[in-house]
């Protein structure tokens, strides 16, 4: 029965009822192994150091374009930044560590965490240039998609500015569905953003942790580390 169909005493329509439902913890401090990466709670001492080597790394500052903070010019403004975001709970930060070096190569936070409508999304997805386009930055999606749907978020979200194509093309490839777009949403470096909205419910997750886990097997991989199939988040 599908939500239009249901009708309360009056004959309005109304969505489905939640059976049993418990809103999940907030996102503790967990650490999320997988074989690639390892998602560890942001801790300043372990990982400011690497973040801030892996983002110098890259030859300008067109990563930060849509963030709401940085590039960063020193060790010391990045650590400014750092030492406050680990402490905090909503944005939850996590680093990516790759697993090969132990080096800590991005972060991605759960935020705007909702529990009692069992929301939340996606955030700070900070990835630098060692860890962007590589599996290890898949798995740290999954890896924490995985983490919410098991707390019992019923629905992940996926945000952005409207002009960021790479951020609008990874939400689809990541198996998000684009649900709209706010106009004026957000006032950030000085300018306006329209923001695009995605989202993956819970009723949707099975599908699509299946499609990950079958991208992310190594049989997917040719011996030089070139994929075999695409990931196919998407019927």
């Amino acid at each position: 029965m599908t939500s239009a169909s249901r009708t309360n005493e009056f004959g309005q329509p109304v969505g489905e009822d939640v059976v049993d439902w418990q809103p999940p913890p907030r996102p503790s401090n967990a650490v999320l192994r997988g074989t690639h990466c390892t998602l560890e709670p942001l801790d300043a001492d372990r990982h400011a150091d690497d973040l801030f080597a892996a983002y110098a790394a890259a030859p300008d500052g067109r990563d930060w374009t849509y963030l709401p903070l940085g590039p960063f010019a020193t060790i010391e403004e990045f650590r400014a930044w750092a030492e406050p975001a680990a402490a905090g709970q909503d944005p939850f930060l996590f680093a990516v560590v790759d697993t090969g070096t132990g080096r800590a190569v991005g972060t991605l936070a759960l935020m705007r965490q909702d529990p009692a409508n069992g929301v939340v999304e996606v955030g700070y997805v900070m990835f630098s240039r060692a860890l962007q386009g590589t599996r290890a930055s898949t798995e740290a999606q999954y890896l924490l998609m995985r983490h919410a749907f098991e707390l019992g978020y019923r629905r992940y979200e996926w945000k952005c500015d409207s002009f960021n194509d790479p951020s609008r093309r990874a939400a689809a490839r990541l198996g998000f569905t684009y649900e709209g777009t706010f106009r004026q949403a957000v006032v950030y470096k000085g300018r306006t953003r329209d923001t695009a909205w995605f989202s993956i419910l819970d009723s949707e997750w099975p599908d699509i942790r299946t499609a990950f886990e079958t991208w992310l097997d190594p049989a997917n991989f040719d011996a030089d580390g070139r994929q075999r199939a695409p990931l196919r988040t998407n019927p």
